[in-house]
């Protein structure tokens, strides 16, 4: 996981190597001082040798400048390393995440992405800055401070020692069950994440169902067990301070009490035990700072581990060794396909699927809820792999493509229709990014969405906002059309896509496809009959399996669950 995480620092191991650097330059300089002004007190004031005072004692002002002026390099440079390496780990986990398949995308929630991208990746961050700075200086002063006291006086250094090997011990022991419980903490993380973001997104639902007491509770409940961990965690994390205090004022009371009786033997001077004294604040407020530092890193671990899963991650599709980069035709046919979400796992989705359909045909699907309509049409442009069987599209197998080449040739519009802030003609052209406002406008006009966007204020330059709340649903299903449109793909699916509009706009759409785009194969999933009714060949889906695919006329001569569909639709119709 660390040397995963550490490849991400690139362009900042200069930063990461020069802090370190002036922070070993300012540990060295604060360390001599004390040395010199021991040797100031034993050498110059103890002899009246004032001329040794004013030179050492200069000597120490430029040392002490030289300290500080290396302090604030480290602190710069410590700081950029970080920074950049920070935003490295959430580039690569983007990047990362743009190339995964449907079933990546499965695995990890949406709250549980964006909780690594920010506050895991923070924490990381953090820990790093710690690392390069206060893990280099504070070892380092440790052990040439010590390198002092045993220059001093080894026996009476021996103390130090052995307060290092209990600290070590006590601080592991810590170590290994906090990380436990950071683990959980930053998983429950996620939930909370989810809770509000479910909440916001959805606050209209929860207004009109009058649920606002309920979603309350849900996230009081998610924030008891955060704050149960917390405190948990830190627990024993604040163990620290009583241990590393108890060492502190131990070794000072073991080297007062000692130093006291070598200095009347006269195995020392005064100002080595003043130096001894300084030495040991310093090893011992550094191994402070080490205790504060291994916070940072018990925190980061679990979040460095959350970070590696989704860098670890590979996409379950990719292209092959020699792919094919051009799609012959819009045909399409499905040779025995089976599928499963979980390989190996649960029910099989689709249950060996045959159909052929040919280029330039209109193609409509029908079936209940959860008859896997949607699941058919998203095995076409490979967002799933089958797990038996084969998808050709053109005559080629879907996984010989080039993934980009296909997905160019396939526009879909998806069941949830998705808008991005931004202006109209911004939006349409994720369909086309160089598209001209010709060709946006003639597919809209093939959408029949020009007419109400020559209404807005701005028209084709109005704003939509995030999510495009400011759009009603038909007029948002009208536009994602559109967009798929500019494509000019091969193979045009449409996933309940036109659910949001009436009926004579939906009928103007289909005519529009018919005479405007008669070589482009169209599927089209729809609840209403009247929608595919004119499709060339229909398919029936019965829990994941083709109950009947025929013209309307034939269907309702030979399949009964179809003729059930259009006989309930048809009274219900004639009686509203």
């Amino acid at each position: 996981m660390v040397k995963m995480l550490l490849s991400q620092v690139k362009e900042f191991k200069r930063d990461s190597l020069l802090a370190p650097l002036f922070v070993g330059g300012e540990t060295v300089l604060e360390v001599l001082i004390p040395f010199m002004m021991s040797s100031i007190i034993d050498n110059g004031l103890n002899t009246g040798n004032m001329s040794y005072v004013y030179r050492t004692g200069a000597l120490m002002l430029v040392m002490a400048m030289l300290s500080l002026v290396c302090g604030i390099l480290a602190g710069r440079y410590a700081s950029r390393a970080s920074a950049g390496f920070a935003r490295n780990l959430r580039k690569a986990m983007y990047d990362n995440i743009q190339e995964f398949s449907f079933a990546n995308i499965d695995k990890f929630s949406t709250a549980g992405l964006i909780t690594r991208l920010t506050t895991d990746v923070t924490n990381v961050q953090n820990a790093y800055q710690m690392v390069i700075r206060m893990c280099v200086r504070s070892p380092l002063m440790m052990v040439f401070s010590m390198i002092m006291c045993f220059y001093l006086n080894p026996e009476l250094s021996m103390i130090f020692p052995v307060a290092m090997v209990f600290l070590a011990v006590a601080l592991a022991l810590i170590m290994v069950r906090a990380h436990g419980y950071f683990r959980r903490l930053f998983h429950k993380y996620d939930d909370l994440n989810a809770c509000i973001q479910e909440n916001v997104t959805a606050i209209r639902t929860v207004k009109a169902y009058v649920r606002e007491d309920f979603e309350t509770e849900k996230f009081k409940e998610e924030s008891r067990w955060i704050q149960f961990l917390s405190v948990c965690a830190e627990k024993l994390l604040v163990l620290n301070a009583p241990i590393m205090q108890t060492t502190m004022y131990t070794c000072t009371l073991l080297l007062s009490w000692l130093g006291a009786h070598i200095i009347v033997g006269g195995g020392m001077g005064t100002g080595a035990l003043m130096s001894m004294f300084t030495y040991s604040t310093q090893i011992l407020m550094n191994l402070m700072m080490i205790s504060m530092a291994f916070n940072m890193i018990v925190m980061a671990r679990s979040s460095g581990d959350r970070i590696a899963e989704v860098l670890n991650e590979k996409s379950s599709l990719s292209n092959g060794p020699h792919p094919v980069m051009e799609v012959p035709d819009g045909s399409i046919e499905f040779c025995d396909v089976s599928f499963q979400y979980s390989s190996g796992e649960g029910k099989e989705v689709l249950d060996h699927v045959n159909v052929r359909i040919e280029s330039g045909q209109t193609i409509g699907i029908v079936g209940g809820t959860g008859s896997s309509k949607s699941t058919l049409v998203q095995l076409i442009p490979r967002l799933y792999d089958v797990t038996e069987g084969c998808v050709k599209v053109g005559g080629i197998d879907v996984r010989d493509y080039d993934m980009e080449v296909l997905r160019h040739q396939v526009a879909m519009v998806l069941q949830k229709n998705e808008l991005f802030s931004g202006t109209i003609k911004e939006n349409l052209r994720w369909g086309k990014e160089d598209a001209t406002d010709e060709e946006i406008e003639l597919a809209c006009r093939h959408s029949q969405a020009h007419e109400f966007i020559e209404k807005m204020p701005d028209g084709y330059d109005t704003y939509i906002e995030q999510g495009g709340t400011n759009v009603s649903g038909g007029q948002k299903q009208r536009l994602c059309i559109a967009r798929a449109l500019i494509k000019k793909p091969k193979i045009l699916i449409l996933d309940d896509s036109t659910s949001a509009v009436d009926t004579h706009t939906d009928a103007l759409i289909r005519q529009a496809f018919a005479q405007d785009i008669p070589d482009t194969t169209k599927l089209i999933i729809a609840q209403r009959i009247s929608s595919v009714q004119d499709a060339d060949k229909i398919i029936v889906l019965d829990q994941g399996r083709i109950n009947g695919f025929g013209t309307h006329e034939e269907l309702l001569k030979n399949n009964e669950i179809y003729r059930d569909v259009y006989e309930s639709q048809v009274k219900g119709g004639e009686e509203e």
